[in-house]
């Protein structure tokens, strides 16, 4: 799996300061993406076993709240394997005391018919679905989506998840 970005200092994907990383692949190709140039999946640079304790290093900072795994799409097949493996990690080294957070350009329905999704989501504690539509896109900030048909899931109970923020499922 490539990756395009990295940050261990992010703030605007996700609750608090986070670390955030935007993996290359993308088959959704919304139109008006913020991030199109992740759509290819040899974008950016090999996630390797540095990338990965580089990650882990940035959480170990007592500020630092969670994960934040963007895209491209986390959910597609090519990078689900590695994309299991870091959750995984994370789990292991940090339990529930950081949170992870997902966005995908699928809908959790449609994640939920996959094993290998399933499996993710079951290591994530939020989840953000759904296609990007430019005509129903958010112009405020203070979301964590994109556009208005996005939602905002909780997938297990994180007291540490801003109510605020949530969106029932429609």
């Amino acid at each position: 799996m490539n990756y395009v970005g990295f940050s261990k200092f992010d703030t605007a994907n996700g609750p608090g300061v986070r670390v955030s990383l935007f993996v290359a692949g993308c088959t959704v190709h919304c139109k008006g993406c913020f991030n199109p140039e992740s759509w290819d999946f040899r974008a950016g640079k090999p996630f390797t076993g540095e990338t990965l304790e580089a990650l882990l290093s940035g959480l170990r900072s007592p500020y630092v709240r969670g994960l934040s795994i963007l895209g491209g799409d986390p959910f597609e097949k090519e990078n689900m394997p590695q994309v299991l493996a870091i959750a995984q990690a994370v789990r292991r080294e940090f339990g529930s005391t950081k949170d992870i957070w997902i966005w995908s350009g699928r809908t959790r329905e449609v994640l939920e018919r996959d094993s290998s999704a399933r499996a993710i989501l079951s290591e994530a504690d939020v989840l953000v679905d759904g296609p990007f539509v430019e005509k129903l896109k958010v112009t405020e900030k203070g979301h964590w989506f994109g556009s208005t048909n996005q939602r905002v899931i909780r997938l297990r109970p994180v007291a540490a998840v801003p109510a605020a923020q949530d969106r029932a499922p429609r």
